[in-house]
């Protein structure tokens, strides 16, 4: 593995890969629905061989196993130990599905071995996301195809929006970031993922948008619900990393708009706040 990625490689051994094992089922949920449409978007076949990267805990990788049956396989990679941990626990002893710590962008891989590169919110931390595509494409068996779901913009994602929004006023304004820097969100600019598509050597790339709702928070009740919601918010992604260093006066002013945000949202047992995605697809050339 090497360090064109050392920054992600830490965050997902560390802080964000023991929030992603500590909540995997739940996370997991959330972005079932997501998978699914990038795996149909696929569609893998009975004895096809796919790689899935940035697989996590497994989730997909399971989900493409049993699409590819038996005679497939699938190899799932990611950068973190703990998800790959998690992903060998959870996997049944019989599945075609295995699991590698690696970083898909440079690791050694199988050259023409892969019908299918797939992914579920894996793609969008390349610090050099063409070379990770095009090293990534030399795996793929000719006419081999690409299928991935990412995030669009923030300001599409209200899971992210609505809390950041809320704290305006409240937390110091930092420095806009930089809308093509690795992190959940560098892929929301279509053209830019068809850019780097078609400059790592693929074809017939298509993006469509997916929109779907996320079950974000769960409790017995309403109240209960939203408190959970919250506290997620602050536990992982955007949000967490504003309020970090923040005294407890201001993490309880951030709760309470946050709270307010949320309780705007509908659901019953869980707040249900919009996603919205695009699933890509690819095709490697025939020759």
């Amino acid at each position: 593995m090497t360090d064109h990625n050392a920054y992600q490689v830490a965050d997902w051994n560390g802080r964000s890969g023991e929030y992603w094992v500590a909540n995997q089922a739940r996370l997991d949920a959330m972005m079932a629905v997501f998978g699914q449409a990038a795996i149909e978007a696929a569609a893998p076949a009975t004895g096809e061989h796919v790689l899935d990267v940035g697989c996590g805990a497994g989730a997909s990788s399971l989900d493409l196993a049993a699409r590819v049956g038996a005679s497939g396989q699938v190899l799932g990679v990611d950068i973190s130990e703990p998800l790959i941990g998690q992903a060998r626990l959870l996997a049944p002893q019989d599945t075609p599905a295995l699991f590698q710590v690696a970083d898909a962008s440079s690791a050694e891989l199988p050259v023409a071995a892969f019908d299918i590169l797939f992914s579920r919110f894996g793609v969008m931390f390349f610090e050099d996301p063409t070379g990770a595509f095009a090293h990534m494409r030399r795996a793929l068996r000719p006419g081999g195809r690409v299928a991935f779901v990412c995030w669009r913009s923030v300001t599409e994602n209200d899971w992210v929006r609505l809390p950041m929004a809320a704290i305006k006023g409240i937390i110091p304004a930092t420095a806009p970031r930089d809308p093509e820097a690795p992190g959940p969100f560098s892929f929301g600019d279509r053209a830019r993922v068809a850019r780097i598509l078609t400059a790592a050597g693929f074809t017939d790339i298509a993006i469509a948008p997916f929109d779907a709702l996320i079950s974000f928070g769960k409790g017995e009740t309403r109240d209960a619900a939203i408190d959970d919601a919250v506290k997620m918010a602050f536990e992982g992604g955007p949000l967490s990393l504003v309020l970090a260093d923040q005294p407890d006066d201001i993490r309880a002013h951030a709760w309470a708009a946050v709270r307010a945000a949320f309780a705007g949202l509908p659901g019953e047992r869980s707040v249900m706040i919009d996603g919205a995605t695009w699933i890509v697809t690819a095709r490697n050339p025939a020759n």
